[in-house]
């Protein structure tokens, strides 16, 4: 019972961060058709932010001023580049932010360097949040889970209870009647992208300093962002949110899991033997095959749903 309920709450809690990440880009997907390439690097951009404003004015402040820096960065490059290659189809968009993704990445070495950075978690939020079977559960897990659920019903009511949200979604689903009734529908794409950077940027704040800061957390969370937005379906929150909590749980149990995958069976009375196919992956830990569990299960969806848990896309 103690292995269960501590990989839940692990599961969980990195389950929310990988929504906190891919909430920006499925809302990005969902209202303008941009899949955007570069989003892992806004979540990168948002570590190192938080990184440099931390050490000047300390975590809080840095907690809102990163965030708000990249969704700036974000909604720059929407108005000064991906505006203009908008018209041309989704390869030229791909391709764009692709190559900001490179530039990120370039930047950010040439300024904070090619190792990581010393970000860590503030004082205040360093300690056990509470104890469960003689197991400490940190605060700062407890906090990433607040501020992912905060964030998740933030963005409901903005889009459902808001003027603002009822703006953008009929300057998104009818934009020449938005326009026809005196609503910029360019600026409004251009907060929708930078509103997405930002939530990127936020979560690169938030995990950073949980994980490790270094010019290489982009690659190692993107393929990831896509699996989640993937198997939610591609343009659904709650699809996306729902897929977070499945990988995030199915990914911490299996690496916490030290049993191979021949004693698994085994105990479910089934024998593998050195003539069995696939002999040699039979003898494999549970943990070693975690890192492409998701990828796994993003196959299996494909082929049994294609338009994901909770997508309405069927392509």
């Amino acid at each position: 019972m103690e292995f269960f309920t501590i990989s839940l709450l692990n599961g969980v809690s990195y389950g929310l961060l990988l929504f906190m990440l891919s909430s920006g880009l499925t809302l990005i997907f969902s209202m303008m058709g941009v899949l955007n390439f570069a989003h892992a690097s806004f979540y990168m951009l948002g570590a190192y932010l938080a990184y440099t404003t931390t050490l000047v004015v300390g975590y809080w402040p840095g907690l809102i001023v990163a965030p708000l820096l990249v969704g700036v960065l974000g909604a720059l490059f929407e108005k000064s580049v991906l505006r203009r290659v908008h018209a041309y189809g989704h390869v030229p968009e791909l391709l764009v932010t692709f190559g900001l993704s490179y530039i990120i990445l370039e930047l950010v070495q040439l300024i904070w360097g090619t190792s990581s950075v010393d970000y860590r978690v503030p004082d205040a939020l360093s300690g056990p949040l509470f104890t469960i079977y003689g197991t400490q559960f940190p605060m700062y897990r407890g906090f990433m889970m607040a501020v992912s659920l905060l964030m998740l019903v933030s963005i409901w009511l903005l889009l459902t209870r808001t003027r603002i949200g009822l703006v953008i979604q009929a300057a998104l689903t009818h934009p020449q009647t938005a326009e026809t009734l005196g609503h910029n529908v360019p600026r409004v794409f251009m907060l929708v992208f930078g509103g997405g950077a930002a939530l990127a940027g936020l979560a690169g704040v938030i995990g950073g300093n949980a994980f490790v800061t270094e010019p290489g957390m982009a690659a190692t969370v993107g393929s990831i962002i896509f699996v989640v937005v993937v198997v939610g379906g591609m343009g659904s929150l709650s699809g996306a949110f729902l897929a977070s909590l499945l990988i995030g749980v199915i990914q911490t149990f299996a690496v916490a899991i030290d049993a191979s995958l021949m004693g698994m069976m085994a105990s479910f009375g089934v024998a593998i033997t050195d003539q069995t196919f696939g002999y040699a992956l039979w003898k494999l830990k549970v943990s070693q095959i975690a890192p492409i569990l998701p990828y796994l299960f993003l196959v299996l969806i494909l082929i049994f749903r294609p338009r994901g848990l909770l997508g309405t896309r069927e392509g």
